[in-house]
């Protein structure tokens, strides 16, 4: 995996920009590639060997197949999203603010309720698998997203920095 740290940002107000430089990256593209064959891979499941597992399986547990898949399918859903988004921007396709408008509506949720222990271990490996990979690859893009939004804001917004600005300037160390 790249070191982040190691992307060329670049300045926008004063701020780092991290959306604009890691959106053109080597690792974006990777991470996007992973997303999009992720999404192939879950469909190609679901729609085929997904089908036969499901049907093989008892009742109750295929309760838990039709929630988790359908759990999966959003995960999904939202990941190729913030994917496309990003995508676009970098390929000049979206400006940055409309890029922020579609970032209010296509938002990494929070991770989902998972099934039990026992209730997982009677699901088909495969899904067990695909559900495993999805959600590493949201926890991976939900902190991308937050550090690209952080990364914008300005420093000011740090109210540890407020609070010794402040102090410096009531000591008279500011000038």
């Amino acid at each position: 995996m790249t070191d982040l740290t190691m992307l060329r940002p670049e300045v926008e107000d004063g701020a780092i920009s991290f959306a604009r430089g890691f959106v053109k990256s080597d690792a974006f593209m990777l991470l996007f590639r992973e997303g999009m064959g992720l999404v192939e891979a879950t469909a190609s499941y679901l729609d085929g060997e997904g089908r036969g597992e499901s049907a093989a399986l008892p009742r109750e547990v295929s309760l838990t197949y039709a929630t988790e898949s359908m759990r999966l399918t959003t995960r999904l859903m939202q990941i190729a999203s913030w994917l496309l988004v990003q995508r676009a921007v970098a390929e000049g396709e979206m400006s940055a603010e409309q890029a922020r408008t579609e970032h209010n509506k296509v938002r990494i949720a929070e991770p989902m309720l998972q099934p039990t222990s026992a209730e997982a271990e009677r699901l088909p490996q495969r899904l067990r698998d695909l559900i495993g990979h999805s959600i590493r690859l949201q926890d991976r893009i939900r902190n991308l997203d937050e550090q690209m939004s952080g990364a914008v804001r300005r420093a000011a917004a740090n109210p540890v920095r407020g609070q010794l600005e402040s102090l410096q300037a009531r000591l008279g160390l500011l000038g």
